[in-house]
């Protein structure tokens, strides 16, 4: 009889010594989640951005990346990408490998 008592304090204290074990592991923190602003896509928006990518595009006056093309224009890479698709559809870019230039 003492010995099944042993074995039952035994796998008490195992089990409280893992549940111990998994109480104490410390959770990574999930990523801050940066405040971001929403883009609202429309027409106006659109054909605003994409006057801000030519612009930056004809003062460069040279092939630029995504990010140079976001950086010149002040504008997220987001709204970069809006105004290149409005101004690709009206035949106003070439592209080249991995820059963009006006056609």
């Amino acid at each position: 009889m003492a010995e099944k008592k042993a074995t039952a304090k035994k796998a008490t204290e195992t089990k409280a010594a893992a549940a111990k074990k998994t109480t104490t592991v410390k959770k990574a923190a999930a990523p801050k989640a940066a405040a971001k602003a929403t883009l609202v896509v429309n027409a106006e928006n659109a054909g605003f951005k994409a006057g801000d990518v030519y612009q930056a595009l004809a003062a460069a006056g040279k092939a630029l990346t995504l990010k140079e093309i976001a950086k010149a224009a002040k504008i997220s890479e987001e709204e970069t990408l809006l105004g290149l698709g409005w101004l690709f559809k009206e035949g106003k870019l070439a592209n080249d490998a991995e820059k963009v230039t006006l056609a």
